[in-house]
């Protein structure tokens, strides 16, 4: 399915979702209605509010106001048309039942008799302080009707409902529009990257917030598909790192197991060395695993990193002066207190040290440089011209030497895996390209940074620093 098939099965799929949604809504307040209705309705007509008659609120008034029927019947003749139909088929009662008004006609209440009400006719109290004072007796016709009650109720409230089903289709189609379409977008992008495709990008054109989801999602499908070439860059690094050394022992015990080469030490030794270095590289690999999982255990304590450096410099010291570089220590502090893990430490120490001297050429320099730099939230509070104290500064150890350095364009990736520069850092030079690497791995893992630049001299500077001692 192409990529515009499947935004717009899943731009009608969310559509109907969205319809369903409203028409649910609508049915909803339609049934809660009707619930509304139904329990208002189970009232006895002849005390429901709903179905009080307007001529009993008059007859009520005019007892109350004259204290007696005497002359009601004036009502009667003079009702508005829209009552004279209720006035002229109902008979009104006084408190012990007799009639005072029958049809419309006044009737003197002493010379009549107590009425008694025939089948279909609904008797209508009159209450004035609590006390029956009186009755209307409606005829079947005249009683306000349930049924008819209800549809009359009723009927506004189907016309809202399909007002607001036709409106839930407006907006619907509104927010296909604004809404759903960039939503469907993003899904069927998410759908391609699961597949395996990630050049999938989504168009970064919809309201705020699907704008920043839009734009969130492609930066995460840059993530993955640099990830995704950075792992298979590494599985090429690894596997043309591995062959190497394989190739150099697979030759050498092939010949000698055909007799090209004698059984000795001069042959033995280079197979010997190659398997060191495949120790090496496995050891750095699996470093850099636990240091990117976040499984590498520090044990951090106060360590003097002077004394590392110093101890550092010396087993480094044989290497220098067999390609004649000169290595020394340049500092003028007594001690360089930090909290670290010392093994890991001595550890990046020697990475820096060993990347510097594989990568100078002979009869140039080596040198380490000691100095403090304050930290930025340290100094925020200090007064002008005034420094803070030694403790409020990072303790800086550079790296330095004179050799040919790094182009300009090469200096932000020399602390990826495998990574190596040309000519003067070419492969001739040894190493598997994960010393930086480790190094920085390393530093970042002890809440330091670590950075590189071109000295304007000439040569690399490799600077780690370590936060205060607190």
């Amino acid at each position: 399915m192409s990529h515009s098939s499947s935004v717009r099965s899943i731009r009608n799929r969310l559509f109907l979702l969205l319809l369903r949604a409203f028409i649910i809504a609508v049915a909803f307040l339609f049934l809660f209605t009707l619930l509304s209705t139904g329990l208002v309705l189970a009232y006895p007509s002849q005390s429901n509010p709903l179905y009080r008659l307007p001529a009993i609120a008059r007859l009520e008034t005019y007892y109350i106001a004259r204290g007696s029927w005497d002359g009601v019947g004036a009502i009667f003749t003079n009702s508005l048309d829209i009552e004279a139909s209720q006035w002229q088929s109902s008979i009104l009662l006084d408190a012990q039942n007799r009639i005072v008004v029958d049809h419309g006609r006044a009737v003197d209440p002493a010379s009549s008799l107590a009425y008694q009400p025939a089948n279909g006719e609904a008797v209508m109290p009159i209450m004035v302080n609590g006390h029956v004072v009186g009755k209307l007796v409606l005829g079947q016709n005249t009683l306000p009707s349930e049924r008819r009650f209800t549809l009359r109720f009723l009927q506004p409230v189907v016309l809202a409902s399909l007002f607001l089903a036709v409106f839930s289709t407006l907006i619907g189609l509104l927010l296909t529009r604004r809404v759903v379409a960039p939503l469907a977008e993003v899904i069927a992008a998410a759908e391609e990257i699961a597949g395996g495709n990630l050049q999938t990008r989504v168009r970064v054109k919809a309201p705020d917030d699907l704008r920043d989801l839009s734009a969130s999602f492609n930066k995460m499908a840059d993530s993955l598909e640099r990830n995704d070439r950075e792992r298979r860059d590494m599985l090429a690094n690894i596997a043309h790192e591995l062959r190497t050394p394989l190739t150099v022992m697979r030759g050498r015990l092939e010949g000698i197991l055909d007799g090209v080469y004698p059984l000795n030490m001069d042959h033995i030794g280079p197979v010997l060395e190659e398997t060191y270095l495949l120790e090496r590289l496995v050891d750095d690999l699996r470093l850099l695993t636990l240091a990117e999982s976040h499984q590498l255990v520090f044990e951090k304590h106060e360590i003097d990193l002077l004394e590392i450096v110093r101890r550092s410099i010396s087993m480094f010291q044989a290497e220098a002066d067999e390609k004649e570089i000169d290595l020394d220590l340049v500092t003028s502090l007594e001690k360089a207190l930090i909290v670290a893990d010392p093994m890991r430490t001595e550890q990046l120490v020697g990475n820096l040290l060993s990347n510097a001297l594989r990568y100078v050429p002979r009869g140039r320099r080596v040198w380490v440089e000691f100095s403090r730099a304050p930290v930025p939230s340290s100094t925020s509070g200090h007064p002008a011209g005034s420094e803070p104290a030694l403790q409020g500064k990072e303790l800086v150890v550079s790296i330095c030497d004179n050799g040919p350095g790094i182009p300009e364009e090469d200096l932000p990736f020399i602390f990826n895996r495998f990574w190596r520069g040309e000519k003067s850092r070419a492969r001739l030079s040894g190493g598997a390209g994960l010393g930086l690497a480790i190094a920085k791995l390393l530093v970042e893992g002890q809440d330091g940074h670590i950075s590189a630049r071109n000295l304007p001299g000439g040569g690399l500077q490799v600077q780690v620093a370590f936060p205060p001692v607190r």
